[in-house]
């Protein structure tokens, strides 16, 4: 004899029920949270392609495809959500233990190498072209992708009947376990982003606020979810908060990427290019120190450098003046002249006697 489906359901499979029982009304509170975030997330994918034609910087344009991925990364926390609202079984299993990790090891990837990036601009150095940056990311997201394949392929393949029947306490420790790699590169980020603190160019700095922030929160709500999952559910003796404990972390943290940090991203990728963000054009390719061998320094030009800031600027302020220089000395060739002759005076008479 089957059960009635409950108030809001119809005709579906009992593993849907979360979807649409209103007596139950976190899974319908979730999967709603979830679906906004879907669609603000594909819109913020569509504006990040029309923003590409204005934007100035190319230090910021070069972070445009870590943007895009991000987003992808972002897109799919939010459709693992309802992969937790369904009823664990031998679909959604292999579909959390894959999915979960690889997602979030695509986010924090890019928002450590957006980091790795801006430990370079603050100090003033040349930052990574756009290809660099992307073998960055996907060398962190591979890492990952092979410790789940490695765990799937040898669950399904030999151990298949345990793993779809595997007890909840065994199943939740495999399932933090797989995560080890994800928490170091969420450490990670956080301590490479509290480097981009310290540097003479501060506009960059602000970037850097925005990925130590969605560390800071992101970490906070690892740190409950693992323990509720581990400890917190099996103590209270609320076994079935599993599900919704996790759900629950993934639209938190989904909505802490788009509101922490994407949308701060996106506000300031147009803002227009300002000189004092980088150093002089020419600073990577000239040598920082020369050793003088002869010649002394022209203490002029030393104190004017030294008022410019310091940056080898051989523009002179103002109070080098020109001025007429008079001539001292009459270098010009003098010419021969012809002597008085003592008889000009001569008139041909005989002198008095």
């Amino acid at each position: 004899m089957t059960s009635s489906p409950p108030r809001g359901c119809g005709n579906i499979s009992a593993d849907y029920y979360l979807l649409c029982d209103m007596e139950k009304a976190w899974g319908i509170v979730l999967e709603s949270l979830a679906a906004a975030g879907v669609l603000i997330t594909i819109f913020l994918i569509c504006s990040l392609f029309f923003l590409i034609c204005k934007v100035q910087d190319n230090s910021k344009r070069h972070m445009i495809s870590i943007y895009f991925f991000f987003l992808l990364g972002t897109l799919g926390i939010f459709g693992l959500t309802f992969a937790f609202i369904i009823n664990l079984n031998a679909t959604t299993r292999p579909t959390r233990f894959f999915l979960f990790g690889v997602i979030f090891a695509l986010c924090f990837a890019c928002l450590l190498t957006h980091a790795c990036n801006l430990s370079k601009l603050v100090r003033g150095r040349k930052p990574f072209s756009w290809l660099v940056l992307l073998l960055l990311m996907f060398s962190f997201v591979l890492v990952q992708v092979v410790i789940n394949i490695e765990y799937l392929v040898t669950m399904l393949v030999h151990q298949k009947d345990s793993f779809l029947s595997m007890p909840r306490e065994d199943a939740n420790k495999d399932f933090v376990m797989l995560l080890i790699y994800v928490l170091f590169l969420m450490a990670l980020t956080f301590l490479l982003s509290m480097c981009t603190f310290c540097g003479p160019y501060k506009s960059w700095k602000r970037h850097g606020a925005h990925i130590f922030v969605t560390a800071l929160f992101s970490i906070a709500i690892w740190v409950v979810w693992i323990t509720m999952l581990t400890k917190g559910n099996t103590v209270l003796k609320r076994q079935s908060w599993d599900d919704p404990t996790i759900a629950i972390a993934l639209v938190s943290n989904g909505w802490i990427f788009l509101i922490m940090y994407i949308v701060p991203e996106i506000c300031f990728l147009t803002a227009p290019l300002r000189l004092e963000d980088y150093p002089p054009e020419n600073n990577f390719c000239q040598p920082k120190f020369i050793k003088q061998t002869t010649g002394v320094d022209n203490r002029a030009y030393t104190q004017d450098e030294i008022m410019q800031g310091g940056t080898g600027d051989l523009s002179y302020s103002s109070h080098f003046q020109m001025k007429a220089i008079e001539p001292q000395n009459d270098f010009s060739i003098p010419r021969a002249k012809a002597r008085t002759s003592p008889y000009h005076d001569y008139t041909g008479g005989k002198g008095p006697m």
